[in-house]
């Protein structure tokens, strides 16, 4: 049995590395669970696209329609993954365990992030994968800009707060699930998944592009591969800077409500309890 300077000397390196391989183990456990994904999601993508093209995968929609739909699978996967590992830890015990250990609590939550955004690219691949098929067979071409992994890393780092601000909630308070599964909707409608933000009311629009963290990022994406805006210059949303400043705040956000919510959860004595 290890002693408690014997955990303390493994470090914070040691602690993140442990919850990263931990996640990693878990995706390919669940490797039937990911390749359902992975059909259900680009199978979904399509029906969209023929939804929308009145039973015709048009060419001027395939795209379009695949950005936003990355951005969707992206927050859903990532947000999900973190939630539920960090859920069942909770009703198991195994996170009441993890308290009475000098390990950082910081360490272990930024390693399952970490492992939740690994785990969100083989579906996300997928999409893609279909997407650039697709267009293949109609004719067309798939844009492709270097710029535009910057809103694609604003993404990462936005659904990052969003989940510490998720799995601090449910520290506290129960039923917490219902949110990220009733989220999912929201996000579909009001974050230019589908319906791209220009064409929302503008307080529906401002309001997406303030709170929602894949919105900017989806926005200027679309912008950058249709449109061949440049980040200087994205003719569309709040340009560069908010793209840039949104998911420092919203990962700000996250980690002041985790660690408020994590004091009041050890003030009560329920981590154990759920």
């Amino acid at each position: 049995m290890l002693s408690v300077p014997a955990l303390a000397s493994t470090g914070w390196g040691d602690a993140f590395a442990n919850e990263v391989a931990k996640g990693l183990r878990d995706l390919r456990n669940g490797w039937r669970a990911v390749l359902a994904e992975m059909i259900t999601f680009p199978v979904f993508y399509l029906l969209i696209v023929m939804f929308m093209g009145r039973g015709r995968l048009l060419d001027d929609l395939l795209v379009p329609v695949m950005i936003g739909l990355v951005g969707l699978a992206f927050i859903h996967e990532q947000v999900n993954r973190v939630f539920w590992g960090y859920l069942g830890d909770l009703q198991s015990g195994v996170l009441e365990q993890t308290y009475l250990t000098p390990l950082p609590s910081a360490a272990i939550v930024l390693g399952r992030q970490v492992a939740a955004v690994l785990g969100a690219l083989p579906v996300v691949g997928a999409i893609l994968a279909t997407g650039c098929i697709a267009v293949a067979v109609t004719g067309g071409t798939v844009p492709f800009a270097w710029s535009v992994l910057v809103p694609a890393a604003a993404i990462a780092i936005g659904t990052c707060g969003l989940a510490l601000v998720l799995c601090g909630l449910t520290l506290v308070y129960k039923r917490i699930e219902s949110i990220t599964q009733a989220s999912v909707a929201l996000y579909a409608i009001a974050g230019g998944t589908l319906v791209p933000l220009s064409e929302l009311p503008a307080w529906a629009a401002a309001a997406s592009r303030a709170l929602i963290p894949v919105a900017p990022g989806i926005e200027a994406a679309q912008a950058i591969l249709l449109d061949g805006a440049t980040l200087t210059d994205l003719g569309t949303g709040w340009g560069l800077g908010w793209i840039l400043l949104q998911p420092l705040l919203l990962g700000a956000l996250g980690v002041l409500v985790f660690h408020r919510l994590e004091r009041t959860a050890k003030a009560r004595g329920t981590l154990g309890r759920y």
